[in-house]
C-alpha cells in the first residue's frame, strides 16, 4: 500500500530535479552535442562562481552548470540562488529555468559493532539545489554586479601560456609513465602506461593537455588505485560507462587547471552515452562521483578554497 502511494505521489509531483537534469542532458546528446567541451575563457571569469560571494562552485557541480549554460545559451558562468538575490531586488526572468547542482549532506548514526562496541558510521547524500544564471536574472542592482564579478575575476586570470605550463606539470607529476608517438591516445590498464601521439599532432596546446587529463583519469581507474572495471568492449555498455567517466573528469581537471575542454570524442560515444543514460538514468550521479574522485586523485582541490555550504552557495 505505501509502496503504490509512493508511486502516486511521485507521478503527480512530476519529475525529481535528478530526472530533469538527466532528461536535459539525454536531449543535448541527441542533438549530436557534448555540452561540457568548451575552451577555457578567463575574460568571462573562467570558473563558474557565486554571483555576489564570488565562491566557487566545486565537486562535480562545474559539469552540470556548464550543462545549464549550454541549454540557456549563456556565456556567463555566474550563478545565485533565488533568495540571496531577492534580498537585492534581482529575480529571474519570466519563463528562465533553474538549474540543479548538488549540495553535499552530512549523515552519521550510531551501530552496534562486535562485541558490545557501539561504532560510528558516517555517509554523504547529496540534495538538489536551484541556482539560476545571471542572464536568467533581471533588476536595478544586476547590471552592476555582473560587472564587479567580471573584474575580480579577470584580476587572477592568467596568461595562457602560465596556466598550460602549469597544467602540464601538474599531469608530468603523475606517477603513469607516458609515451608519445603513433596517432592513437589511450591507456594500457596492463602495463599502467599511457599513450599518446607526439604533441605537434595536436591543434593546439590545450588540446593535448585536454587528451592528457582523459586518459590521465582511465589509470585511476586501475585496480591499484580506484579500482573501476576497465575492460569492457567498445560499444558496450561498461566501455561508455568509463569513457563518460574519462570525459567529466578530464572536464573537472580542465577546469581545476584553467585548460579547459578540448577533447574530440567520436560520434559514436554520444550514442553509447544516450542508451546508457536512458537504461538507468542513475548512473550519471555514479559517473560524476567516479570522475571527481579521480580528478581528486591526480589533482585535487584545495580545501582551504571550498565555499561556503550555505543554502544558496552549494557546491
Amino acid at each position: 500500500m505505501a509502496a503504490s502511494q509512493s508511486r502516486s505521489r511521485k507521478s503527480f509531483d512530476g519529475p525529481t530535479a535528478e530526472e530533469k537534469i538527466v532528461a536535459s542532458l539525454i536531449a543535448l546528446l541527441e542533438a549530436g552535442s557534448a555540452p561540457w567541451r568548451r575552451p577555457w575563457d578567463g575574460s568571462g571569469g573562467g570558473h563558474h562562481v557565486n554571483l555576489l560571494s564570488g565562491h566557487r562552485y566545486r565537486g562535480a557541480n562545474p559539469i552540470l552548470l556548464m550543462l545549464g549554460m549550454h541549454i540557456g545559451g549563456s556565456a556567463l558562468p555566474f550563478w545565485c540562488g533565488f533568495a540571496e538575490a531577492r534580498k537585492l531586488g534581482i529575480f529571474p526572468k519570466k519563463g528562465s529555468k533553474a538549474v540543479h547542482i548538488l549540495r553535499p549532506q552530512q549523515h552519521s548514526r550510531e551501530e552496534p559493532g562486535e562485541g558490545g562496541e557501539v561504532t560510528l558510521r558516517s555517509w554523504a547524500s547529496y540534495r538538489p539545489v536551484a541556482v539560476f544564471n545571471a542572464a536568467d536574472l533581471e533588476g536595478e542592482a544586476l547590471s552592476a554586479l555582473i560587472e564587479a564579478r567580471k573584474v575580480a575575476e579577470g584580476v587572477e586570470a592568467k596568461p595562457e601560456p602560465e596556466r598550460l605550463e602549469a597544467a602540464e606539470a601538474v599531469l608530468a607529476a603523475w606517477p603513469v609513465p607516458v609515451s608519445f608517438g603513433g596517432d592513437r591516445a589511450c591507456y594500457l590498464p596492463g602495463i599502467d602506461r599511457i599513450q599518446l601521439p607526439d604533441r605537434a599532432s595536436f591543434h593546439s596546446p590545450a588540446a593535448f593537455c585536454a587528451t592528457w587529463a582523459h586518459e590521465a583519469v582511465h589509470s585511476t581507474g586501475h585496480e591499484s588505485r580506484l579500482k573501476r572495471d576497465l575492460g569492457g568492449a567498445f560499444g558496450k555498455p561498461r566501455y561508455a560507462r568509463e569513457e563518460l567517466v574519462a570525459e567529466l573528469g578530464a572536464v573537472l581537471l580542465g577546469d581545476r587547471l584553467e585548460i579547459g575542454s578540448e577533447i574530440e570524442s567520436h560520434a559514436a560515444y554520444l550514442g553509447h552515452w544516450i542508451e546508457l543514460l536512458k537504461e538507468s538514468p542513475k548512473v550519471l550521479f555514479q559517473v560524476l562521483s567516479e570522475a571527481r574522485q579521480a580528478a581528486d586523485l591526480i589533482y585535487p582541490e584545495v580545501l582551504g578554497q571550498l565555499e561556503h555550504q550555505g543554502e544558496d552557495h552549494a557546491g
